[in-house]
């Protein structure tokens, strides 16, 4: 770092210093000698000392203002109030006075004070904008439970279903009537209502019990819903309150960002012939529950997302009665009682909602996840076997294939090719000209030689590389394909040692599903678990399709970029845990409509166990960002493993739960009272009768601390499962080897005599055994099998010395 000069040091510290002057000024000073107000009468340079002194005072002494969310005990809500707003509203006002007044006599009252919501269903309490003082002051309030800051939250950002095996005269599609009747609330940055995947063409009356409306807005009038868009709510008081003199570019559930039209559709997007990205991905888009309704809350914008305007969505989604909930959003790692996603799902899961959540792109780093939440479902992201093809032709006329999703002309006539290897040379790249360059990837710097072909005027790329995971790359502003070594090879033989000029043309747009590579794939951005929140319970808990989607967008936000325009589609193709979880979303949507009787866990549980870890080789499913690339994944990766839609629809056994086993689960993580009924919403459930880590849940994590003295030996977990089968049956467990570790089963026989019947078992993992030196993570499953082979209740069991800081 280069010296600073004593004028610049000044420059640079000054500020800080003043403050630190007058600060010290006003602390010397006895407070009786300081007046109220400001008096005219005083000196111009005594009143500007003094409103310093007053000013920084509130900055240092008082502080900022913020957006606070608050958890209140709504059953000692005093009988003079009518209903939960009137009393939160009076809460605030008096926090108000009360601050005002112990200010006042200070000389120092600043405050922006502002009443932002009340919450009912997803939390008990409110948000609201208040500055310290008032802050203190709320919390000296009888029936004050617990508060927050409001906190900033991000989305983590065709084919899936034929690559989910939906079909339309087999399976979960026809038995669910296609999810008609199930109402699917998205909490997004919006819908694009004209969008072909929202028409209500064949679809049926709106289910009577809907609640909702259409809420109009800017650009977004009331008649824009339908029967397949049912609701329209936005949500931005929050955001704003944090940013008063913001002014939002579209207020309304008018979508400009596309992240929400994406996930909608995907959910739950009508038929629509011909759809495709610019070529690539062609056919009939449609979502995982073409019949479902959309109900779109918007609380994401352009501008950003806050915790308080996400719980009011939640809220709202409540009351209005949607059936599932899609949340492809998150916070950065926090405990469960000050999660407000976490807390507005466990309101949700208790109404009977089922919940999605998105693992979060924070991959491939351990214990990354932004959901972990015991009541929701995490679902992680992996590919499909679609691939984006261009085919290279040489001047000799040999025909070679890359991968590519350049969105522009989908043709590169023959043009001069010349090969450069190691593309880093920025001057002698601008003398090429219009030409094809030829590079190859070296010290896994491909990212900087796009980078450096972009910046010239060259006709277009061949990248030569090794990667493997090379989606971030493919979609690029000029014309590129990227080829592999052995294709690369026949490519350099030509352009060296052609005697006369050599040439190439590209031709962009194809699409080629199955047989070209193995899938699925884990996706190396896609958050791994344990859960931070609670480890306790093993996330994520599935994998689902969430590498280039293609799904429904705004006509008017652009794409991407070809050269330096901006280019549009109405369908794009996008990538995340964001597109994986509106995938599980569609699914639960199939799944309530063909069983209603089923509750959120033991939908969650069907999902799980009938998920499959082996690809379309018949190899255990990889992992893109495995150590090495490409090696096994493991259940902190994929959790359960695929996602399997038809088989969930008759999973033979289910892991349900219940409101009072998440309640001791919490008990069990040993949260205070007033913590776990800022979860719960409720005083009785604080009385910790059971406490427990032993969820009843799909899978198994055991957390081993080898470090501690004497070493753990042995976990045990129990289990109990519910027969969901028509019929008797009979299942014998199996186990596969977790590596280094003992895994019993007791009894290794469940015998069913009727339908729902619930049946336990014991699972306990012992080790290390035999002198192995035992992995980071050792993973297997336990499977219950019936007698006639029917059906196979797979969960996975993983063993981790992986410490949660």
């Amino acid at each position: 770092m280069v010296p600073l000069s004593p004028i610049r040091r000044f420059l640079h510290k000054g500020p800080y210093l003043l403050v630190f002057f007058f600060f010290t000024l006003y602390s010397l000073l006895p407070h009786q000698s300081l007046p109220s107000s400001l008096s005219p009468s005083m000196a111009p340079p005594t009143q500007f000392f003094l409103f310093m002194c007053c000013l920084l005072r509130s900055v240092f002494v008082f502080g900022e203002s913020d957006n606070y969310i608050v958890h209140m005990d709504l059953s000692l809500m005093p009988k003079i109030f009518t209903d939960h707003h009137s009393w939160y509203s009076a809460v605030v006002e008096s926090a108000l006075a009360s601050s005002k007044a112990a200010s006042m006599k200070s000389g120092s009252f600043l405050s922006n004070s502002k009443f932002i919501y009340s919450y009912l269903h997803a939390i008990q309490g409110f948000s609201a904008h208040l500055s310290p003082g008032e802050h203190e002051a709320i919390k000296n309030t009888p029936g004050y439970i617990s508060s927050v800051r409001d906190l900033p939250v991000k989305p983590d950002t065709t084919h899936s279903s034929q690559f989910l095996g939906l079909a339309a005269d087999t399976g979960a599609w026809p038995t669910s009537s296609y999810g008609e009747e199930v109402i699917i609330g998205i909490v997004d940055t919006g819908v694009w209502p004209e969008s072909s995947s929202f028409k209500d063409s064949g679809m049926s009356q709106i289910p009577a019990r809907w609640k909702g409306e259409c809420q109009a807005g800017v650009q977004f009038n009331a008649s824009m819903c339908n029967r397949k868009l049912i609701g329209a709510r936005y949500f931005n008081k929050g955001i704003t309150a944090k940013n008063p003199n913001m002014t939002l570019s579209m207020n309304s559930t008018r979508d400009t960002e596309g992240h929400g039209t994406h996930t909608s559709s995907t959910a739950a997007g009508n038929y629509v012939e011909d759809a495709s990205f610019f070529g690539y991905a062609p056919g009939t888009a449609r979502g995982m529950a073409p019949r479902a309704r959309v109900a779109m809350y918007k609380a994401l914008w352009q501008e950003g997302g806050f915790a308080s305007d996400i719980i009011a969505a939640v809220d709202q989604a409540i009351s209005d009665g949607v059936d599932v909930l899609s949340l492809s959003l998150g916070l950065d790692v926090m405990a469960l009682y000050l999660d407000p996603v976490a807390i507005a799902s466990y309101a949700a899961n208790e109404k009977g909602i089922f919940v999605t959540t998105s693992a979060g792109n924070e991959g491939p780093f351990g214990a990354s996840l932004h959901n972990g939440t015991p009541w929701s479902i995490t679902v992680a992201a992996g590919d499909m076997d679609r691939d984006y093809v261009g085919v290279v032709t040489l001047g000799n006329g040999v025909r070679l294939e890359g991968t590519t999703l350049f969105p522009g002309n989908p043709l590169l006539p023959q043009t001069p090719t010349v090969f450069m290897g190691f593309c880093n040379n920025t001057v002698a790249l601008s003398q090429v000209g219009r030409k094809i360059v030829v590079c190859e990837d070296k010290d896994d710097l491909l990212a900087d030689q796009i980078n450096y072909i972009q910046a010239g005027n060259i006709s277009g790329g061949i990248f030569i590389t090794d990667k493997i995971d090379i989606e971030q790359y493919i979609e690029s502003q000029l014309p590129a394909v990227f080829v592999d070594q052995k294709v690369g090879e026949t490519i350099k033989n030509y352009v060296r040692n052609s005697s006369g000029k050599t040439e190439a043309g590209v031709e962009f747009g194809r699409t080629v599903i199955g047989g070209r590579r193995a899938a699925p794939r884990v996706a190396s951005y896609s958050s791994r678990g344990p859960s931070p929140s609670c480890p306790f319970v093993l996330k994520p808990d599935v994998l689902a399709p969430g590498s280039l989607i293609l799904a429904a967008w705004p006509e008017k936000t652009p794409t991407t970029l070809v050269g330096s325009d901006f280019v549009y589609s109405k369908y794009n193709l996008l990538s995340g845990t964001s597109m994986s979880t509106p995938h599980v979303a569609g699914v639960a949507a199939l799944l309530k409509a063909a069983r209603p009787e089923w509750s959120p866990a033991a939908i969650r549980s069907a999902i799980m166990t009938t998920s499959y870890s082996t690809d379309n080789t018949n190899r255990p499913i990889r992992d893109l960002g495995g150590n090495p690339v490409g090696s096994p994944a493991n259940p902190l990766a994929m959790g359960a493993g695929h996602i399997d839609p038809n088989k969930a629809l008759n999973p033979g056994l289910v892991y349900d739960a219940t409101t009072e086993d998440y309640n001791n689960l919490l008990c069990g993580l040993n949260y205070t009272a007033k913590e776990i009924q800022t979860i719960t919403r409720s005083s009785s459930t604080t009385i910790c009768s059971n406490p427990t880590l032993d969820l009843n849940y799909p899978s198994f994590i055991a957390l081993l601390d080898f470090s501690k003295t004497p070493p753990p030996t042995a976990r045990e977990f129990h289990r109990t499962v519910t027969n969901v089968d028509e019929e008797s049956a009979s299942y014998f467990a199996t186990v596969t080897p977790v590596k280094g570790y003992k895994v019993t089963i007791e009894p290794k026989e469940l015998i069913f005599k009727e339908k729902f019947e619930k049946l336990s078992y014991k699972l306990t993992i012992e080790g290390p055994i035999g002198g192995v030196q035992v992995e980071d993570v050792a993973w297997g499953h336990v499977s219950w099998i019936d007698r006639e082979n029917k059906y196979e209740v797979k969960s996975p069991i993983v063993a981790t010395t992986y410490r949660i800081e």
